[in-house]
C-alpha cells in the first residue's frame, strides 16, 4: 500500500526524467533520421524531430519501477506497451504503411485480452448490467485499437495530444481516488507526470514531436487504465463515462471516419479537416486552438466525474446539458467562420464537404 508521498515522488520522478531525457531523445531522432518533413497537410514549416514518445515511455518506466504497481494483468499490459512502442519507433523512423501499424496495435490488444482484462459487462439504465460473454474479446480489442488511434489522430498541433491525454488521465485519476483503485491511481500518476514533463518541450512552439511512438503509447495507456477503472465502475452509466472522458478524440475520430467514407477515401488517409485544423482555419492562433481544445477536454472530464456519482435523473440532466453545450459551441464556431446557417456549414466543414453559400 503506497502513501500519498509515494505517489508524489513517483509523479516528480516521471516528470523529471521526461524533462531531462527529451533533449537526448531529440538528438537521437535527428541522428537516426526520425524526423517529420513539412508538407501541405501539416502546419509546421521546418523539419522537426519526432520520436518524443520514447521520452514519455522512459519517464513512465522510471515511475513504474519506483511504485511497482501490481495487477494480475500487468505482464500482458507491459508486453502490449512494448509492442506499441516498437511499432511507434519503426513508424517514426521509416513511416510504416497503415496496415502494419494496425497489425501491431491488433497484436498488442489481443495480448491484453488474453490476460483476462476484458470489458465483460456494461451497465444500462432500467436494464441493469448486461453481460457481454463471448463478445467481451472483440469489444475489448476494438476499444484498445480505437482509443489508441483516437489519440494518434488528434496529434496535429504542438502540445495537443500530450495535453488532452493528461486532462483525460487526470479525470480518470480523480475517479480512481474516489473508488480507491490503487493500480489505476499509480498508472495515472506516472503517466500524467511523464506526459507533462514531455509537454515542457512539446508545447507551442514545440522543439520535438511525440510522433506515433508517443501518440500510440498514450492512446494505448488510456485505453488500459479506462478498462481497469471506468468499465469496472458500478454506476448507472458506466459504459458512457469513458466516452465522456475521451469525448474530444473519440468524436473527432468518428467524424474523420464518416468524412472519409462520404468522400470515398480510405479511412486511414490523412487530411487537414480535424477539429484542431478547423479551429486554426477559423482564425484561432496555434496556441489558442490548443487551449480551446484543452478547455473542451477539461469540461468533458469534469462532467464525467460528476456523472460517475450522480443519480439516474441527474445523469440524464447532465447528458442533456452536454448535448446542448456541444450544439451551442458548434453554432458559435460556425457563426464565426461562416456567418450564416452556422450549424449545417460547420457540420459540412467537418465532413469535408463544400459549405452552403449565402443567398
Amino acid at each position: 500500500m503506497h502513501s500519498y508521498i509515494d505517489y508524489i515522488v513517483a509523479f516528480i520522478l516521471s516528470f523529471a526524467v521526461a524533462v531531462l531525457i527529451t533533449p537526448l531523445v531529440k538528438k537521437l531522432a535527428i541522428k537516426i533520421g526520425a524526423t517529420d518533413q513539412p508538407n501541405k497537410r501539416k502546419i509546421h514549416k521546418d523539419i522537426m524531430p519526432r520520436l518524443g514518445g520514447l521520452a514519455i515511455f522512459i519517464g513512465v518506466i522510471a515511475g513504474f519501477l519506483y511504485l511497482k504497481p501490481h495487477s494480475m494483468y500487468m505482464t500482458e499490459v507491459v508486453i502490449g506497451a512494448v509492442i506499441i512502442i516498437i511499432v511507434g519507433i519503426l513508424d517514426d523512423r521509416f513511416t510504416l504503411p497503415a496496415k502494419y501499424k494496425f497489425l501491431g496495435q491488433l497484436v498488442a490488444a489481443i495480448v491484453v485480452a488474453s490476460s483476462g482484462l476484458l470489458i465483460s459487462k456494461i451497465t444500462v439504465p432500467f436494464f441493469g448490467s448486461v453481460q457481454l460473454d463471448y463478445f467481451s474479446y472483440p469489444v475489448t480489442v476494438i476499444w484498445i485499437v480505437a482509443i489508441t488511434n483516437a489519440i494518434n489522430l488528434i496529434d496535429g498541433l504542438d502540445g495537443l495530444a500530450a495535453g488532452v491525454s493528461s486532462i483525460a488521465m487526470t479525470s480518470i485519476l480523480i475517479m480512481a481516488i474516489a473508488d480507491s483503485q490503487i493500480v489505476v491511481i499509480a498508472l495515472c500518476t506516472i503517466l500524467i507526470g511523464s506526459s507533462l514533463g514531455f509537454l515542457v518541450h512539446n508545447f507551442y512552439p514545440a522543439k520535438i514531436f511525440m510522433g506515433d511512438t508517443g501518440a500510440l503509447f498514450l492512446g494505448y495507456s488510456i485505453s488500459i487504465i479506462s478498462m481497469l477503472g471506468l468499465f469496472k465502475n458500478i454506476t448507472l452509466f458506466s459504459f458512457i463515462i469513458p466516452v465522456i472522458v475521451l469525448a474530444v478524440p473519440i468524436f473527432d475520430t468518428i467524424f474523420a471516419i464518416i468524412r472519409r467514407l462520404l468522400n470515398k477515401r480510405n479511412i486511414a488517409a490523412p487530411d487537414k479537416l480535424h477539429l484542431h485544423y478547423c479551429l486554426v482555419d477559423l482564425g484561432f492562433s496555434h496556441r489558442s486552438a490548443v487551449l480551446v481544445i484543452y478547455f473542451f477536454s477539461a469540461c468533458f472530464g469534469l462532467s464525467a466525474i460528476i456523472f460517475s456519482n450522480a443519480t439516474l435523473w441527474l445523469s440524464l440532466l447532465i447528458l442533456v446539458i452536454l448535448l446542448i453545450a456541444i450544439q451551442f459551441i458548434a453554432e458559435i464556431v460556425g457563426l464565426i467562420g461562416m456567418n450564416r446557417k452556422p450549424l449545417i456549414n460547420t457540420f459540412k466543414r467537418i465532413m469535408g464537404m463544400k459549405p452552403q453559400k449565402d443567398n
